[in-house]
């Protein structure tokens, strides 16, 4: 038994020496091997113990006896052991898969929040975005409710809606000195002062005089169709047309005169296809009757491309225009005043086509002639140079277009309040110190000091408010928000006084029909007869 004993100890020390050596699986496969045959050894020492005290009468047999039971102690402090290490394992176990779990939530935790992250970023980035486009709202709603403020003050609303449909139409835009052109045509005594020839120079030159009747009508015509009266104008010229087809036949110059003051009614009413088809009549009988190269035939040429302008036909519009001009230098002369008006609606024309290299040139040329034959001063100067700052705005060109606008602006100031300097300083220069010195403003009173330039603006003086309002909107792109504001309120203060002297004035001399408002008389109908 003692052998048995002992060759147990010294296997179990072996065993102790190689676990250190082993993986916890060998460790616990060998711990349950031990296991099984100390529960073996057990059962035979408590088999032995049974025996022995059976015959224990002896001193020998108490003896073995005794050991025999401190053996069954140690073996079962040994299996205690076993079972320790046994129970050790699997909470072992347990803690590595608690901690697999932990790792697979902590990895995927991380996943998420990796994820919130560029969600975060995401919407940082959003809402940059947002502010900039709320800011840029801001200042669109300052801008429009300025506008808005602006119509209360303007009693002729059909002009306003005519600007206003001026920024979403370029058919507007595209002749904004239509009115004057029209009505001061080449081949008629014209009806307003400032025609584009003289009358007795145009008899003498063409040998064709209008009569005074169809004038007469010319101008009653306007009347009616700038109170809305269209269905007076209408029948009106269709009498006189066939009268004169009666007495003159067909292929008459009086004719193709009445045949073109009926287009430009019908034109007023946007009725494109029958003033169309009535200019095409109205060409054709001045070529046959007057000759290709006849001004008249230039005056018919250019309410065509007018009228294919306004129904958005540039490509078409751009030749007629163009062979006006032909007629209008070869008559006139090249440098003529009626010919940089002409320059100028081709340049529009071409404007509306994207071709800005051509524009600039037109425009160039139709200043020089303005500078040259009416002086630095006149009033198309202005509005040339207008419409070329335009021009460069429209490409982005924006120092070219700051440049000319400061010019009108300059000219103006200095016509109404002498040479300037430090103490008599133009209002761009006022708009820009303000924008300069902003955040000191912001705690100052509105601006309201420089009332004098509110007479230089007046509605009788379009050109200045139409630059300040220009300039305005460049410097609004520029980001010069306060000197766009004072700009802005200069206008309106101009509207304002032009409202209260207007509320003076007598009522017109012609009566309004019920629900009509009379419109600047002529407003578009007054083309070239």
């Amino acid at each position: 038994m003692s052998r048995v004993i002992n060759d147990y100890r010294i296997r179990k020390i072996e065993s102790i020496g190689k676990m250190t050596q082993m993986t916890q699986e060998e460790i616990i496969g060998n711990t349950k091997t031990v296991l099984q045959g100390l529960e073996a050894l057990r059962v035979e020492h408590l088999t032995l113990m049974s025996s022995l005290s059976e015959v224990r009468t002896v001193t020998t047999d108490r003896d073995k006896c005794d050991l025999v039971q401190r053996n069954i102690e140690n073996i079962d402090l040994g299996l205690g052991e076993a079972q320790m290490i046994l129970a050790l394992s699997a909470h072992l176990q347990n803690v590595e898969a608690e901690k697999q779990k932990l790792r697979t939530q902590i990895r995927r935790l991380c996943q998420e929040n990796a994820w919130l992250r560029d969600e975060l970023a995401n919407n940082q980035q959003k809402l940059q975005v947002s502010e900039q486009m709320v800011a840029q709202l801001e200042e669109q709603k300052k801008h429009l409710e300025f506008m808005e403020s602006v119509k209360q003050y303007d009693e002729n609303q059909e002009t306003e809606e005519a600007m206003e449909k001026s920024r979403r139409d370029p058919v507007v835009e595209l002749f904004p000195e239509e009115n004057e052109e029209e009505r001061n045509d080449s081949d008629t005594t014209s009806v307003q002062s400032g025609g584009d020839l003289n009358y007795s120079h145009m008899s003498n030159v063409t040998g064709y005089e209008i009569p005074v009747r169809l004038r007469t009508l010319h101008n009653l015509v306007i009347q009616y169709a700038s109170q809305g009266r269209y269905e007076v104008a209408v029948p009106l010229c269709k009498q006189a047309l066939e009268d004169l087809e009666k007495t003159s036949g067909r292929d008459h110059p009086d004719v193709a005169t009445m045949l073109n003051i009926l287009a430009l009614v019908y034109r007023d009413q946007s009725k494109y296809k029958e003033a169309a088809s009535l200019l095409n009549d109205a060409l054709e009988v001045r070529q046959k009757t007057l000759g290709e190269n006849h001004p008249a035939v230039a005056a018919t040429l250019n309410n065509l491309a007018v009228l294919y302008g306004k129904r958005g036909k540039y490509a078409e519009a751009e030749p007629l225009c163009k062979r006006a001009l032909e007629i209008r230098e070869k008559v006139l002369g090249k440098d003529h005043a009626d010919v940089a008006k002409q320059l100028n609606n081709l340049a529009l024309l071409c404007q509306n086509q994207g071709k800005y290299d051509e524009v600039e040139l037109y425009y160039q040329r139709a200043l020089k002639i303005y500078e040259a034959r009416l002086g630095p001063d006149d009033l198309n100067v202005a509005k040339t140079k207008n419409n070329l700052a335009s021009c460069y705005l429209k490409q982005g060109k924006y120092h070219e277009a700051d440049a000319l606008y400061k010019q009108v602006l300059t000219r103006a100031h200095e016509r109404e309040f002498g040479p300037v300097d430090e103490q008599n300083k133009v209002i761009w220069q006022i708009a820009e110190e303000r924008e300069e010195n902003k955040e000191r403003n912001r705690e100052q009173t509105p601006f309201g000091e420089h009332g004098a330039w509110m007479r230089a603006a007046k509605v009788n003086s379009p050109t200045v408010t139409t630059t300040l309002k220009n300039l305005a909107a460049l410097y609004r792109r520029q980001g010069k928000y306060e000197a766009a504001e004072t700009l802005e309120d200069c206008v309106l203060r101009c509207k304002q006084d032009a409202m209260e002297a207007m509320k003076g004035q007598k009522n017109p001399p012609y009566p309004l029909r019920a629900g009509k408002r009379e419109k600047n008389p002529p407003a578009s109908l007054n083309g070239n007869m």
